[in-house]
This record gives C-alpha cells, structure tokens and sequence, in this order.
C-alpha cells in the first residue's frame, strides 16, 4: 500500500509539472529594414545586364543566377544596415563568398526606361557586378524592360 501512495504522489507531482510547461514565446517579427524606400524584409532581386545575372534575395537564402554560370544558393544571414547601405555576406559550404551591397541611390540598367530605386554590387569569389535592385511588388507593377 506504501508503495502504491508513493507512487500516486510521484505520478501527481509529475501531473503538476507538465501542467506547468509554458508554450515557447511567438516569434517576434523582424525589425524594420528600410533602404531607399524599400523594406528590406520583403523578397528583392539585384541584377544587372552584360553580363545578364540576378540575385533574389528571400528571408531564407540569397540566390545567383546568371547566363554563363551554375549559380548559387546561400543561406541569406540578414542585412547589416549602415547609413544608406546594406550588405548581405554569405559563403557556401564550399567557401565561396557571395556579398550584395544595396545602396540607396537609383539606378538605371542601361537597357531600359526603368528607375530601380537601389543600386547593387555584387562579389562573387573574386568576380564585382554592378546593378539595380528593387524588391518583387516594384518589379512585378513597373513596365518589363
């Protein structure tokens, strides 16, 4: 009988603690991240003409594409805003760096009408392309060049 009340009283006490387990905090959402009028927060894409290449940049990863290249796909840490610049640095597993600067100035791509309302520079191991950038709803509204 001893045996069976010990048991209860362990079987209750674990009963309480469960009870007492709290749910993880929501996530908080992310800070404001505005550069030239664009949130930061949202999907972009950087590109540029001659050669052709792009860079989406989404909340998960940063992703180059080009004409004459397999492209990559790194993991996107955040940008590092400071003044009227932000700098998005990664590496792939196999070291290749890929680091997009967006600066708050617009930008033509030389192709066409179109006013990008960032200018872009991307590094690539030890390759530098210069472009625009803007974030999807941009793209998607403004006239295709």
């Amino acid at each position: 009988m001893k045996r069976l009340a010990a048991l209860a009283a362990v079987l209750a006490v674990a009963a309480c603690s469960e009870a007492t387990v709290e749910a993880p905090a929501p996530a908080q959402p992310a800070e404001p991240a505005v550069l030239g009028g664009v949130d930061l927060n949202q999907p972009l894409r950087a590109l540029g003409t001659e050669p052709f290449w792009g860079v989406d940049i989404t909340p998960d990863a940063l992703v180059y594409t080009a004409v004459d290249s397999e492209g990559l796909r790194v993991a996107n840490p955040g940008p590092t805003l400071q003044g009227t610049t932000a700098v998005y640095a990664s590496a792939a597993d196999d070291g290749t760096a890929l680091v997009v600067t967006l600066m708050a100035t617009e930008c033509s791509d030389g192709m066409s009408d179109r006013t990008y309302p960032l200018t872009a520079r991307v590094e690539l191991g030890g390759q530098t392309l210069n472009g625009c950038a803007a974030d999807f709803a941009f793209l998607n509204s403004e006239p295709r060049p």
